[in-house]
């Protein structure tokens, strides 16, 4: 493997390590609220710094607003998609309310992070369809429950967390389990091994991110710009969940979309936030 250059940063309270080789920049930034390997997520960064990414086949990534809480109306506007995050029915109301702000125009989906048992997700499903959802991602925690939520509601279902690996795409696939897949190119082991899963899922992929600094989010566009088909908007539109960037170019979306580039870090901003180098 051709040397590479690594520098080590903290951003606010995220570790993140950034990988310099001979094809550009890779990140290494586990989260800790989403399980992952950090050997593969080093895998990843380490295969953005030495081989690059795939040929890109659109020049541009739609991607989708995140609702938590109060929101712009006007904002959201700009976005082809809404995401909404869903625990329980007193998130009823926001949904309602974004699907109102939004008018028919912007689809809106809600993510439950698996924290209902089947018939709560169905219940919840059930209450939620009335605003026109695009889908529901991960209502349930594992592949065999999310396929007993899809047989149950009319709404489409996409996994998340309980993707992990091509194993995972694979059973999915058997068990019929989602109409979506939702795909983070990080803990998969990079854009290669993510195209892999997604091939092994058959389904449409949406390709989200980690939360990372500018140079993760370009893998995950590279991930989504190779893609032969993109019917929804991506999840990638996270750099306000940093504490900062690298660039002096940040990859922030422009009339609800990622253009498709590579991020070169500025030096003045690494040893701002530099840990350590070798």
């Amino acid at each position: 493997m051709p040397v590479l250059k690594e520098h080590r940063l903290r951003l606010g309270d995220r570790s993140v390590t950034l990988l310099e080789g001979p094809a550009g920049w890779g990140e290494c930034s586990p989260l800790a609220t989403y399980p992952s390997d950090p050997a593969i997520c080093r895998r990843a960064a380490e295969e953005a710094a030495t081989i690059g990414f795939p040929p890109a086949v659109r020049a541009h990534v739609p991607v989708n607003a995140l609702v938590q809480g109060p929101f712009s109306v006007q904002e959201l506007r700009a976005y082809p998609a809404v995401k909404v995050k869903v625990r329980d029915a007193a998130a009823l109301a926001l949904v309602a309310a974004v699907r109102d702000a939004v008018g028919p125009r912007v689809a809106v989906r809600v993510d439950a992070n698996g924290a209902w048992d089947v018939d709560t997700a169905v219940m919840m499903i059930a209450s939620l369809a009335r605003y026109d959802l695009e889908y529901v991602e991960q209502p349930v925690a594992t592949l065999d429950d999310l396929a007993r939520v899809r047989r149950r509601v009319t709404v489409r279902v996409a996994a998340d967390e309980c993707i992990r690996g091509l194993d995972d795409a694979r059973s999915l696939r058997a068990l019929d389990a989602a109409d979506v897949i939702v795909v983070k190119q990080q803990p998969l082991g990079g854009v290669r091994a993510a195209l892999d899963v997604i091939d092994a899922a058959g389904v449409p992929a949406v390709v989200t991110s980690m939360m990372e600094t500018s140079v993760g989010l370009a893998a995950g566009v590279a991930l989504a710009a190779a893609l032969p088909e993109l019917p929804y908007a991506c999840g990638l539109a996270t750099l306000g969940a940093i504490a900062g960037d690298v660039t002096r170019r940040p990859l922030v979306p422009v009339d609800g979309a990622l253009p498709v580039r590579k991020v070169t870090p500025d030096r003045e901003l690494l040893a701002c936030y530099q840990e350590s180098s070798r």
